[in-house]
């Protein structure tokens, strides 16, 4: 009997891609981890220097410094080349950049037969990942962006620490592009199952509604006031990241705010952007329409005509 192990390939080992594997290997949720970068002498450095951290860890993960070969028959390819990181505190200003990188990258993994799920990271997220659906021909279940799911986990981060409560006990989402278009559908943001605005009501003293425009602003702000101190992001998005292959790979049916295809969805066709997703391994199993009041609904709209405006510089 042959029994398949479960492959994750990385694809650009700078700051986000190692960390990501180095989060894979400590929670050990592959058999094998494969690393290609344009850098080969820099993906075997990190193949080494993951391999030989194995014997303090619970798992065996394996890792290999790969080839597009090796696309074949991985379960998730992870997508982490961009062009590099600016101060400008614009993502959509690497688009154009960062498109042709991917569109190479993407040709050679398909060249090798790949089938399974993309899991994007390269920015701009949202755009790169409808990019990916149309030069792969894959389907869109197969395509996803990490999109919202780390300003969803800031958000209650900045949330916990306004009321003291621990972020695990809030259940609230960021929608729309990860970028300055980003909304918050404070309607369906709970704590503990009570809704915000009643917490609003009863605790005047922890939080009012005005704390909740500088809890959007401070969330969109938050990836760029780590960049601006320490020249990147990694931690972060790499577990994000993480989050969702465990999600896909042991099929959990969890429900993470991703960048996914909508066709109909919340009054929205072909457009990836950040929504609340159920991920197991078909990828994203279903998208969650939240009920959302009327002025919400519009400044989801806004965000993703905002975020469909750049297609037409993909070339596609």
């Amino acid at each position: 009997m042959i029994v398949k192990k479960s492959r994750v390939v990385i694809i650009g080992v700078g700051n986000v891609g190692v960390t990501t594997a180095f989060s894979l290997v400590t929670q050990g949720i592959c058999d094998e981890v494969v690393l290609i970068d344009i850098n080969e002498e820099r993906a075997i450095g990190e193949v080494m220097d993951l391999s030989q951290s194995i014997e303090f860890l619970n798992r065996n993960v394996a890792v290999k410094k790969g080839t597009y070969e090796d696309c074949r028959d991985a379960d998730v390819i992870v997508m982490t080349a961009c062009a590099p990181m600016t101060s400008d505190n614009n993502r959509l200003l690497w688009l154009e950049a960062t498109k042709g990188i991917v569109k190479g990258i993407v040709e050679n993994v398909m060249a090798n037969g790949f089938d399974g799920i993309f899991v994007v990271v390269s920015n701009p997220v949202d755009i790169i990942s409808y990019y990916i659906y149309k030069l792969s021909g894959l389907p869109g279940n197969q395509i996803i962006g990490t999109g919202t799911s780390l300003d969803s986990a800031r958000l209650k981060c900045f949330i916990g620490e306004l009321i003291d409560v621990d972020p695990r006990s809030i259940n609230a989402y960021v929608l729309g592009e990860h970028g300055d278009s980003e909304m918050i559908p404070w309607s369906c943001v709970r704590v503990g199952g009570k809704d915000i605005y009643s917490i609003i009501r009863d605790n005047p003293w922890r939080i009012t509604e005005e704390d909740l425009d500088k809890l959007l602003k401070k969330t969109m702000q938050a990836g760029w006031e780590i960049f601006n101190r320490k020249g990147n992001t990694s931690y972060g998005i790499a577990t994000s990241a993480v989050g969702i292959i465990k999600a896909i790979l042991q099929n959990e049916n969890k429900i993470i705010p991703v960048s996914a295809l909508l066709s109909g969805h919340l009054g929205e066709e072909d457009v990836f952007i950040g929504v609340p997703v159920i991920l197991n391994r078909t990828g994203a199993k279903e998208i969650v329409e939240l009920e959302m009041t009327e002025a919400e609904k519009q400044l989801f709209k806004a965000s993703c005509d905002h975020v469909r405006k750049y297609y037409d510089m993909l070339g596609i």
